[in-house]
């Protein structure tokens, strides 16, 4: 009999680890504002709980348009958050931690844009007028480092690479030291090496008139 009640115990206790480890689990892939929680490694966003037509909560936006929309092609349904506006380069940032050695990813679908149709990842922030750039353009069929200095925009490295319009891809860099690479759709673009900014902030960018939108933000500290 109490070899019996044992055996029960036990099977009560592993069941209440499975509960509560789901729990847990689920707790660290999705917040209540649609943000995927931070961890050690760095703040993850997919926009899909939080409030369609506004900024979300935590991102500072340096200019341009930005909200989150639906999209219902987003690659994690049903939102992404969007550039619609012109400015002369549209930004924002995602939270305030800083990183040095990171890998930042995200899904970009340039839409629409008659004077550039771009997509960027920012990275190294120090403020609003002084980071790194890696940008796609689907214009120009390419994907390059940039320095921005004091507001003024500087190429750092060139890429070629075919970026169509109005599909989902992946763009990625990868800061280490002072190696930049850029990957569009896990294929290496372009790499450079750069002594600016050691480390900074992270965001998102695009340029001009482009409307772009992006899900699916990913930041890992190296």
């Amino acid at each position: 009999m109490r070899g019996t009640t044992s055996c029960v115990m036990l099977l009560l206790f592993a069941a209440l680890l499975s509960v509560t480890g789901g729990v847990a689990n689920a707790a660290e892939k999705t917040n209540a504002g649609g943000k995927v929680a931070a961890t050690s490694q760095g703040p993850n966003w997919n926009f899909d709980a939080e409030p369609v037509g506004k900024v979300p909560a935590g991102i500072q936006v340096f200019s341009g348009a930005w909200a989150v929309r639906a999209e219902a092609d987003a690659p994690s349904r049903p939102n992404a958050l969007c550039q619609t506006g012109t400015a002369q380069y549209p930004a924002l940032s995602l939270g305030d931690k800083v990183f040095a050695d990171v890998v930042v990813s995200t899904s970009f679908k340039p839409i629409s844009g008659n004077s550039d149709r771009a997509a960027g990842i920012i990275f190294r922030i120090q403020d609003r007028d002084n980071y790194y750039i890696l940008r796609a353009n689907a214009l120009e069929d390419n994907v390059n480092i940039y320095k921005y200095v004091g507001g003024s925009r500087h190429v750092v490295q060139e890429g070629s690479a075919k970026v169509p319009s109005g599909q989902w891809q992946e763009l990625k860099v990868e800061a280490e030291g002072n190696r930049l690479r850029g990957y569009l759709d896990g294929r290496l673009v372009v790499e450079a090496t750069d002594d600016a900014y050691p480390a900074g902030g992270v965001g998102l960018w695009t340029k001009a008139d482009s409307v772009t939108c992006f899900d699916d933000f990913r930041v890992t500290a190296k």
